[in-house]
C-alpha cells in the first residue's frame, strides 16, 4: 500500500480531475507497482519523480490505458475510467507525450497533428478544416511561427515536440503527460516548452511532468510525488520542497555527494590531437588527454562536439589533421574496429538508437565488441561468457534477472552500466563517452560519477561530453569549449565559470537562457 497518505492542497475545494488509487501491477515475480495513489488537479502541474525502474513509466502506461493494472481503480471527473487502451485513453481526454516523439518525419505538420484523428465528408478528408484546427492550435500554443504545410522532420526537436502538444489539444485532452520532455532539448526550446506548459495550466488542464532534472521539476511544477520501488515515499507541495529531501526519498538514503570525487592523477599523454577536421564538423580540434585524467567537453548542441568524438573513434570521416595514441604518431581513425584495437571505447549519446542492440539479451550487448576471447575453432564458448558477463553484472551492480535478460527491458540507468561495462570488458583505457547520463536517475547518475573517478584513478583516460554543467564542473580535472566546430584549449576546472563556458560556448555572446 502507498506508504504516505494523499496530500491537502490548496486544489482541495475543488474534486480532482482523475484520481489513481491503490494501483497495482506485477510482471511475473516482479512488482512494478505496489498500491500507488496520486490525485491530478485541473490548472496544475503534477511532478513525477523517481529513479529508473521506480514505476514511472509503468504507472504512466496505466493511466494511458497501455497496460491493465492487476489491482486499484481509477476515476475521470469523477466517473470510472478504465481505458481498454491508448486510442481510448485520448478519446477520454489522456494524451501522454514520450520522450521517444511520436512523429511521421516525413509528412506534415498538419498531417501529423491530424494523424488518427481526421475530419472526413462522404469519405474524403477535409483539408480546410484541418488547415484551421491545426492553425487555431499553435496559436492557442503561440507558435504560429511553425507552418502548418512544413515537413516536420526538417523542424528541431524542440518543435516536434509541440505538434504532439498540439495532436493533444485537437483531441480535446484534460490530462497531458510529459515523459522527459527536455532531455533532448537545446536550453532555448526548453524555456519554450515551459512557457507553453505555463498557458496549458493556465487554461484548466492537469499536467504529469516527469524529468530527472530537478531543477527544472522545481521550475515548472506545483505538487510532486517520488516513486520508489513501485511505492509513492514521499509527496507535497514543490514550494519550499528541500531538494536534497527529494534526492533522499528517490535514493532511499541521504545523497551525500551528488559528485562523488575519487582521488586520481594526470600521467603520461594518450591521445593527441592536432589540427583534426571532419568533412563537416569538427573545424579544428587541438587537444592532449592524460592517462589518468577527465576531459570534460562542453559547447552548445551542434558545435560539433559529438561529431568530435565520432572522427576520434573513426565513424566519421577524418579529412585532416594528425592523431597520436600512446606514442604512435600519425595514426589517423579509419574505422571503430581500428580504434577498438588501440584501445578506445565509445559510449554514444543515443543508446537505444546506436548504443544497444535492444532486442539483444544484457549478456550479448555486454561482450560484442569482444566476442574473439570467447571462440575456439569457430565455436563461441558460451559458458564462458556468461560466467564473464555475471562477473561484470555484479561489478557494476547492474540491476538485471540475469545475463539472458533482454536488455530493453532494463531502466536507463542500468542499461548505461552496461555499454560502460561492454567499453571496460573490451579492455579500454581510453574512453570516449558522449551524454553518459542522459536520460538517467540522479541516484544513478551519482553512480556513474563515481565508476568514471574509479577509471581515472585505474589509468585509464576519459573524455566526457555533456550538455550539463554541474556535471562538468563536478566531475572533470579540465575542460574546453566547442563553438561552432572549433575545440578551444582545456582549462582546470576551478579556472572556469557557468558564465565563462557559456561565454565562449556561444563565441563572445550573453549566455543563452
Amino acid at each position: 500500500m502507498d506508504a504516505t497518505p494523499i496530500e491537502k492542497t490548496p486544489n482541495e475545494a475543488m474534486r480532482p480531475l482523475l484520481s489513481m488509487r491503490d494501483v497495482a501491477k506485477r510482471f511475473g515475480a516482479s512488482r512494478a507497482l505496489d498500491g500507488v495513489s496520486i490525485d491530478l488537479y485541473p490548472g496544475e502541474v503534477h511532478a513525477l519523480i523517481g529513479e529508473n525502474g521506480a514505476g514511472k513509466s509503468t504507472l504512466m502506461k496505466v493511466l494511458s490505458g497501455a497496460y491493465r493494472p492487476d489491482a486499484g481503480a481509477m476515476t475521470l471527473d469523477g466517473e470510472p475510467y478504465a481505458p481498454k487502451g491508448p486510442r481510448d485513453a485520448l478519446a477520454n481526454g489522456v494524451a501522454m507525450i514520450y520522450q521517444e516523439l511520436a512523429i511521421a518525419p516525413h509528412l506534415s505538420v498538419e498531417a501529423n497533428v491530424m494523424l488518427g484523428q481526421e475530419r472526413t465528408r462522404l469519405g474524403l478528408v477535409r483539408r480546410r478544416a484541418h488547415r484551421r484546427i491545426v492553425r487555431e492550435a499553435l496559436a492557442l500554443l503561440e507558435h504560429l511561427d511553425i507552418r502548418a504545410e512544413a515537413v516536420a522532420g526538417s523542424l528541431s526537436v524542440g518543435a516536434q515536440q509541440l505538434i504532439e502538444v498540439a495532436r493533444a489539444l485537437v483531441s480535446d485532452a484534460r490530462v497531458i503527460v510529459f515523459d522527459e520532455p527536455t532531455s533532448s532539448l537545446t536550453e532555448r526550446d526548453a524555456g519554450r516548452l515551459f512557457a507553453v506548459i505555463d498557458r496549458l495550466r493556465s487554461r484548466g488542464l492537469a499536467i504529469v511532468y516527469i524529468s530527472h532534472f530537478l531543477e527544472e521539476v522545481r521550475r515548472v511544477a506545483d505538487r510532486y510525488t517520488v516513486l520508489r520501488d513501485g511505492r509513492a515515499v514521499d509527496r507535497g507541495a514543490m514550494a519550499g520542497a528541500s531538494l536534497r529531501g527529494i534526492i533522499a526519498a528517490m535514493v532511499g538514503r541521504d545523497l551525500t555527494e551528488m559528485f562523488p570525487r575519487v582521488p586520481h592523477r594526470a600521467g603520461e599523454p594518450v591521445l593527441d590531437l592536432q589540427g583534426l577536421a571532419g568533412r563537416r564538423l569538427p573545424r579544428r580540434a587541438d587537444l592532449t588527454l592524460h592517462r589518468g585524467e577527465v576531459l570534460g567537453i562542453s559547447g552548445l548542441v551542434g558545435a560539433g562536439r559529438t561529431e568530435l568524438l565520432r572522427a576520434i573513434f573513426g565513424l566519421d570521416p577524418v579529412r585532416s589533421g594528425r592523431v597520436t595514441i600512446k606514442g604512435v604518431r600519425g595514426v589517423l581513425p579509419t574505422s571503430p574496429r581500428r580504434s577498438i584495437r588501440d584501445g578506445m571505447g565509445f559510449l554514444s549519446e543515443d543508446r537505444k538508437a546506436e548504443g544497444l542492440a535492444l532486442a539483444r539479451s544484457v549478456e550479448e550487448n555486454l561482450t560484442l565488441s569482444a566476442l574473439g576471447r570467447y571462440a575456439r575453432f569457430g565455436w563461441l564458448r558460451l559458458r564462458s561468457r556468461t560466467i564473464e558477463a555475471r562477473r561484470w553484472i555484479e561489478a557494476m551492480r547492474i540491476r538485471t534477472q540475469g545475463p539472458e535478460q533482454r536488455i530493453g527491458a532494463l531502466s536507463g540507468g542500468n542499461q548505461q552500466k552496461v555499454a560502460l561495462a561492454r567499453l571496460l570488458h573490451q579492455q579500454a583505457d581510453i574512453l570516449l563517452l558522449d551524454e553518459p547520463t542522459r536520460g538517467i536517475d540522479v541516484g544513478s547518475k551519482a553512480e556513474i560519477y563515481r565508476m568514471i573517478g574509479t577509471l581515472a584513478a585505474e589509468g585509464r583516460a576519459v573524455i566526457m561530453v555533456s550538455s550539463y554543467l554541474p556535471e562538468l564542473m563536478g566531475v572533470c580535472d579540465r575542460i574546453a569549449v566547442m563553438s561552432r566546430g572549433v575545440l578551444g584549449p582545456a582549462r582546470p576546472v576551478d579556472a572556469w565559470t557557468d558564465h565563462e563556458i557559456m561565454e565562449e560556448a556561444t563565441g563572445g555572446a550573453a549566455p543563452i537562457g
